[in-house]
């Protein structure tokens, strides 16, 4: 997917176009999951879609859940969904850096190779 450390530095329109794919990935990700955590809080909870969608959305968002589950199948979804919110953070996260750390790392290698 990308360029090895002995092939050339993309232009900055590839770069830019690589970097957008990337964060509508990672908008692609956070939209499904938000969508996972309403269904969730709507079927355990029997929460309406915006009480639902404030308790995903606080999750996901790192904050905590805005109301207590009251039942079973409610706190073993919200800890579930607590857990995996914690993951997407940082699946997220690569996905946003990992183009931009490989493109200043491809950077360092092509001025060694300028060095030589």
């Amino acid at each position: 997917m990308y360029e090895s450390k002995n092939e050339a530095l993309i232009s900055g329109t590839s770069f830019a176009k690589r970097l957008a794919l990337h964060l509508s990935l990672t908008v692609a990700l956070l939209v499904f999951s938000l969508g996972l955590g309403i269904g969730g809080y709507m079927y355990t909870e029997g929460m309406n879609w915006l009480d639902a969608f404030l308790n995903a959305s606080m999750l996901l968002g790192g904050m905590g859940p805005v109301n207590n589950p009251k039942t079973d199948s409610g706190k073993f979804f919200a800890g579930c969904y607590a857990l995996y919110a914690g993951l997407l953070f940082v699946v997220c996260a690569g996905l946003v850096l990992t183009p931009v750390l490989h493109r200043v790392l491809h950077i360092f290698h092509v001025t060694e190779q300028d060095d030589l």
